[in-house]
């Protein structure tokens, strides 16, 4: 009965953790994908730091800078220089560091946020960032000791302050194995075994190619499970997701290509007026390298 129990709270907790960090944290507040409600925006900023214990804006800053820097040496995470396991305590470390530099306004941290309205947690301006970690503990422990049920108890905690292991899985095993889709300009792949662990973030070059997309699955198997969370959240009247940057379906996205394509040859031929300037990313490229994703071409 207990192992049932537990497995029922893991996954509560999981759930709940998970919504705020990819829903909440990674699409809304760092890329804009979904526009939340002020009143939304300030209710998951306020409760964020003790449902994920991150920070939110440390947490976005970090982010961004990811992206701008993704794979090279200045990534905060990045297979590529910590190695697989070293990502673990890469993002650790580098957590800490965006934390301190947002706390000293240091400018080259502040700019990537500056288009947010909220500063840095209470708990952790005054170096209590661990505190959201103990009172999961003192829950679980609350629940274990009376009743005996120490697996429900683990679970709850493990449920709830998952995401350094979360963030482990996407920013190790999605930047080193799996296939590519589109040919950008770092080491992203789409790993479906942690695109279903971790709520799709693992079609990290789906995401990557377009990063300002609510949706981050691309061929039909690429379950994100953190998609319907966006729509729900939309249903609920709690924001808003924007459309017009999700990533498109493998029919648009050639059709796009037909259109470029045409578009080229059109340029190519001296009789015609020229093209306007048009720009692939622009938007949808929010806090991103700049490049222009092309599809990978199958083998064969």
């Amino acid at each position: 009965m207990s192992l049932l129990v537990a497995i029922a709270v893991f996954g509560f907790a999981y759930l709940l953790n998970i919504t705020w960090i990819s829903v909440f944290y990674h699409r809304a507040l760092a890329h804009r994908a979904l526009v939340l409600s002020p009143r939304t925006a300030r209710f998951v900023v306020r409760t964020g730091p003790w449902i994920t214990g991150m920070d939110p804006l440390a947490w976005v800053c970090m982010h961004r800078l990811h992206h701008v820097h993704s794979d090279t040496a200045q990534d905060p995470h990045s297979p590529v220089h910590a190695g697989i396991f070293g990502v673990l305590f890469a993002q650790l470390r580098s957590y800490r560091r965006t934390l301190a530099h947002l706390l000293l306004e240091n400018p080259k941290y502040t700019r990537r946020v500056r288009d947010l309205d909220f500063g840095v947690s209470w708990t952790n301006r005054y170096g209590l960032w661990l505190l959201p970690y103990v009172v999961h503990a003192a829950i679980a422990l609350a629940v274990a000791i009376p009743t005996g049920w120490w697996l429900v108890g683990a679970a709850y905690w493990f449920g709830m302050m998952s995401h350094p292991i979360q963030g482990w899985l996407v920013n190790s095993f999605g930047h080193a194995v799996g296939g590519r889709n589109f040919e950008v300009q770092d080491n992203s792949r789409n790993n479906l075994l942690i695109g279903l662990l971790v709520a799709g973030e693992g079609y990290q070059n789906n995401h990557h190619a377009f990063p300002a997309s609510a949706r981050f699955g691309f061929k039909p198997l690429d379950l994100d499970f953190g998609w319907p969370l966006c729509r729900l959240v939309e249903q609920l009247g709690l924001g808003s997701i924007r459309r017009d940057l999700l990533l498109p379906t493998p029919a648009e996205w050639e059709a796009r290509q037909r259109v470029l394509e045409q578009r080229r040859a059109s340029s190519e031929d001296p009789c015609s007026p020229p093209l306007p300037a048009t720009s692939q990313c622009s938007s949808s490229t929010l806090h991103a390298r700049p490049a222009s994703p092309r599809r990978v071409k199958p083998a064969g």
